[in-house]
């Protein structure tokens, strides 16, 4: 069984494999695989999101860790870009960051970064894998004089919050009236502190963490909640973030939640505008509407789509020299700034195009027409290859004949859930919702 999916390790709290005893082995399988010999003691950074369950693995992988001879700088609740940020500017052999993103509490995952900020390579995964799963030689243990310690970074979140806040460009957020919803998350103390000393006056929910109430009803999975503090405030737009804050969902003044694709479109123009969108280039994935393509054209800006993740978007990004990309699902990639997605540098580059063009969010996310389109997201018992599934691919087959341009579709399994998901885009919405139904129903009589 392959541990590493599209964005770590991820599962239900107390099964296989997020348990004490798997992170316990995954503080070792790091050790073992990053350790430099003849290079000092190396440190390793250690976040989490404020789900009940990171206590847990906490201490388990910071035990697995020191036990190796490794260091661990603890920086307690912050978001996942934070963790990235503190890595590289600490000069940390690795940061480690304990979420499941938007799940439920129930859930709990673990993502690596390596000494640069970025996540690690497949190769580096591979190896922690192989060293988790006792395919690799056991480490001898190590003398006690050689055994690592943990420390608490009781200035991590101030450290995160100037970083942030230099990305804004001096801009202020005088004047401006935010609804920030941080889902009970990482961001529940930091998101709406660095608004308000940017001048923002901020209508905060969700920050009120239990271990229990992460997305819960609210954040990036439940923007409508925004919405409607954003109308009863008369606010001039609502941000609203994942538990662990690495993406972001807008609503407008008008309680309309703008699309990722269109949140995509006006980033673009307005870094071109500034001349700062590198080879006039915008990375988006498969996902993404096929209006986004064709409207991106008008201005001049090409756009590449790389694989489903953010992951899939940053190497894109890194290996072409382009400066800008992201995913329908909110994960913006500012590369001047940030290694990884990241929620609220993201809001605030937002916020200052649109104060530099004197524009409401509604204006600047008109920038064009959407393709119709239906995404169903399906649990699954299991994941049978789907050219194993001779109804779906008999129709996906005709589905493509017959939609020639006019549309697309596109199914995949997520790399995170048992979840199959299914896109389909189509000039007319009433062809798109026909063959939304025909591929769902189809696999519901596959797979079940």
């Amino acid at each position: 069984m392959k541990l590493f999916g599209t964005d770590g390790i991820r599962g239900r709290v107390n099964e296989f494999p997020i348990t004490a005893e798997v992170a316990l082995r995954m503080g070792k399988a790091v050790a073992n695989v990053l350790r430099t010999p003849g290079n000092g003691r190396c440190r390793v950074l250690i976040g989490k999101d404020t789900r009940i369950s990171g206590y847990m693995l906490e201490t388990a992988l910071t035990s697995g860790l020191v036990s190796m001879g490794m260091d661990v700088l603890l920086v307690g609740p912050l978001p996942t870009p934070a963790v990235a940020h503190l890595t590289k500017s600490m000069g940390a052999a690795a940061g480690i960051m304990i979420t499941a993103s938007h799940n439920p509490y129930e859930d709990n995952g673990i993502k690596i970064f390596g000494p640069d900020g970025y996540k690690l390579s497949d190769e580096l995964e591979d190896m922690v894998e192989r060293h988790i799963m006792g395919d690799e030689p056991e480490t001898p243990p190590l003398h006690p004089r050689e055994i690592g310690k943990a420390q608490r970074i009781d200035d991590a979140r101030g450290r995160y919050i100037e970083f942030v806040k230099n990305t804004a460009d001096n801009i202020s957020l005088r004047g401006f009236k935010v609804v920030v919803d941080c889902g009970h998350g990482a961001a529940y103390f930091i998101a709406p502190l660095i608004f308000k000393e940017l001048g923002a006056e901020v209508i905060t929910t969700g920050i009120q963490p239990d271990g229990l109430n992460i997305n819960d009803n609210c954040g990036a999975l439940h923007p409508e909640h925004a919405a409607e503090l954003v109308i009863q405030h008369n606010a001039d737009l609502g941000i609203s973030f994942d538990g662990d804050a690495d993406r972001v969902i807008f609503t407008d003044a008008k309680g309309k939640v703008v699309s990722g694709d269109r949140i995509l479109a006006l980033c673009a123009i307005g870094l071109k505008q500034q001349g700062k969108l590198k080879k006039d280039t915008l990375v988006a994935t498969v996902m993404s509407n096929l209006g986004l393509t064709e409207a991106m054209k008008t201005h001049g800006i090409k756009v590449e789509a790389s694989a489903v993740g953010d992951r899939n978007v940053i190497e894109c990004i890194r290996k072409n020299g382009y400066s800008f990309g992201g995913e329908n699902s909110g994960h913006l990639i500012f590369a001047e700034h940030s290694t990884t997605g990241d929620g609220i540098l993201s809001a605030l580059q937002v916020l200052g195009m649109m104060r530099q063009q004197n524009a409401t969010l509604a204006e600047l996310s008109n920038a064009f027409n959407e393709y119709p389109s239906q995404l169903s997201n399906m649990p699954v018992a299991s994941k049978p290859p789907l050219h194993s599934l001779p109804k779906l691919t008999s129709l996906m087959e005709s589905a493509t004949a017959e939609f020639g341009e006019k549309g697309r579709h596109l199914i995949r399994y997520s790399g995170t859930e048992n979840k199959i998901r299914v896109l389909v885009e189509h000039c007319d919405a009433e062809e798109c919702r026909t063959w939304s139904h025909k591929f769902t129903n189809a696999i519901r009589e596959e797979i079940g």
